[in-house]
């Protein structure tokens, strides 16, 4: 696959490249890593895998005349408690072994606090890269915005960039003196500075903004098609990505393939004369970008996602499962493995360290879950309550896997009962609006998973509508603003429940289920069971009940009628 793309920025004195030479550079790149420093259970990704595959790659770069610059588009922190438990200090030092030659700030960079970051960059041997995020009291940069990188006699810029939604779904609390800038504006600022000032060849931007097909980007901020269409014609040359997490592999013009099968062909996006590409979360896969460059004129002679140990499940002759690679087994690099192995350990052990207690058992049997409203179940509605300051909360009973017993608590008890990573979303709705999205989940059958619990919430449920709906105590108001937090499950229309990802007032904070309950837990204990106990709130007519009260209703309505009709002798 070929594509062209003149360097207009380029004037007699700038000629840094000999004419007619062949330059060649490959870039590699991952994104949205998630503290996947070590593989899965099914021995996917993982950085000892992906140092053996970067290696070869680079090794053979090199032997046909090449060079290999290697970037990620961040989002490095939030996702597997052995390497949140270490502040990510595994990954950044995993990522120096690998080779990685510069990152673009993800918003889970500031998950923590400000001074863990800068911890995270004394770790790291290559750039953390941001050119829009500034201090607001100062009106200075906080981070470095681009770096220079010289390959085979190349000069090439690498901007980085973080999506200003930043400041709508990091933790409030670390940001209140972070700014964070559009980002094109200031992507056109610092190329123009640099064509000005350092001439480069080639211009890239690693960025954590996002990839919407023909850049429709919804309740997000605008991503990185839009800012490709933004910037003039030249500006950059490649957009290495992240933050939606996705194989940005195009089915046709402005739409990707929805299902990308790992090791088929890809082909990345093309905007405005600018490449776009991300290689999809955690260390999956690793794009491949190979150039070439002459007299001025940039080619894309090939690229790939090249799939880490990524394996599908098939039944064998026995009619068991079994998983298969999709392509021959890469072996796990031993120095990495030996870096890694006592981060891994230290790690699992601080997950049997008790992070707090209870007085009486959690109820999160399925047997309850999926039938009534339970301790646990609103336990864990309070913890997402308190991290975006809903109004109320609303989950599937069927995401509660277990019960935690009295006594002390751990972040291995945690991870049993919300062990599937969802993340922690919230969105804005009118009361007229909530009243229709309760009618729906207030009236999922009992023994499902999509059975409901709720927290600050009581109504009665007939099976079809809700009616006497509160929020915190108060009648439902058609007109007032309510904010409600759910889970990334549910709010994609998990379990049938209405999606409401694409509603304007939409934030997926990124925070990961577990562990917002486990700082909640830490944060409230010692805790009362009795606290979270649910009362009689949610009311369930049966099909008798509603037919009982359908007929007091009718009758009460139509007394009023009768007296009238006694009154006035038209019996």
């Amino acid at each position: 696959m070929g594509g062209v793309l003149s360097l207009s920025l380029l004037s007699s004195q700038a000629l840094a490249w000999e004419k007619g030479r062949v330059y060649k550079f490959t870039v590699l790149h991952t994104n949205d890593h998630h503290g996947r420093f070590w593989r899965n259970e099914q021995g996917e990704y993982g950085l000892a895998a992906q140092k053996t595959l970067m290696d070869s790659i680079r090794y053979d770069v090199q032997a046909h005349g090449g060079a290999v610059l290697i970037l990620s588009g961040g989002d490095i922190n939030t996702g597997v408690p052995e390497s949140d438990l270490q502040d990510a200090e595994p990954d950044f030092r995993g990522m120096n072994l690998v080779g990685y030659d510069a990152m673009a700030i993800g918003n889970h960079e500031f998950d923590n606090p400000l001074s863990v970051l800068r911890q995270q960059q004394k770790w790291a041997k290559f750039p953390l890269l941001s050119a829009n995020i500034y201090q607001k009291s100062s009106g200075e940069r906080l981070f470095q915005p681009y770096a220079l990188f010289n390959r085979m006699g190349l000069k090439i810029a690498v901007i980085g960039l973080t999506t200003d939604d930043t400041a709508k779904i990091g933790n409030p609390e670390y940001l209140t003196d972070i700014e964070f800038r559009p980002p094109a504006s200031e992507a056109k600022k610092v190329v123009e500075a640099l064509r000005a000032k350092e001439k480069p060849d080639v211009i890239i931007a690693a960025t954590h903004m996002g990839h919407y097909d023909n850049g429709n980007h919804g309740s997000n901020a605008p991503g990185d098609v839009e800012m490709a269409r933004a910037l003039p014609q030249g500006y950059i040359d490649l957009i290495v990505g992240g933050h939606s997490q996705d194989p940005v592999c195009m089915a046709q013009d402005n739409l990707k393939q929805v299902d990308y099968v790992p090791g088929s062909p890809c082909v990345p996006d093309r905007q405005n004369g600018t490449w776009i590409v991300q290689a999809h979360e955690w260390g999956k896969y690793v794009g491949r970008a190979d150039f070439t460059f002459r007299d001025g004129v940039l080619t894309l002679e090939n690229y790939q996602l090249i799939p880490v140990n990524l394996k599908h499940k098939v039944k064998n002759s026995d009619g068991k499962d079994e998983w298969i690679n999709y392509q021959p087994e890469i072996a796990q690099n031993g120095a990495m493995m030996k870096l890694l192995t006592p981060f891994q350990k230290k790690g699992e052990a601080q997950l049997k360290v008790q992070i707090g207690s209870v007085d009486g058992r959690l109820e999160g049997d399925r047997s309850k879950v999926r039938f009534v409203q339970t301790n646990l179940s609103r336990l864990i509605l309070a913890s997402q309550i308190a991290r975006t300051k809903a109004d109320f909360a609303v989950m599937s009973g069927g995401g509660v896997r277990d019960s935690i017993e009295a006594g002390p608590i751990t972040y291995k008890d945690v991870l049993k009962v919300q062990p599937f990573g969802n993340t922690l979303c919230w969105v804005e709705m009118k009361g007229s609006e909530v009243e229709k999205y309760l009618a729906v989940v207030a009236n999922k059958q009992v023994d499902s998973g999509a059975y409901a619990q709720f927290a600050n919430v009581s109504l009665v449920a007939d099976g079809q509508g809700v009616s006497e709906v509160k929020i915190n105590g108060e009648p439902l108001q058609a007109d007032k603003t309510y904010r409600m937090a759910t889970l990334s499950f549910n709010a994609n229309g998990g379990d049938g429940y209405p999606a409401i990802n694409t509603l304007p007032g939409f934030v997926n904070t990124g925070f990961v289920d577990a562990e917002v309950l486990k700082q909640y837990i830490e944060q409230h204990s010692p805790l009362k069971a009795e606290h979270y106990a649910p009362g009689n709130e949610i009311v369930h007519l049966s099909p008798a009940q509603k037919q009982e009260r359908d007929k007091q209703e009718t009758h009460r309505r139509s007394y009023p009628q009768m007296i009238l009709a006694w009154l006035t002798g038209k019996d």
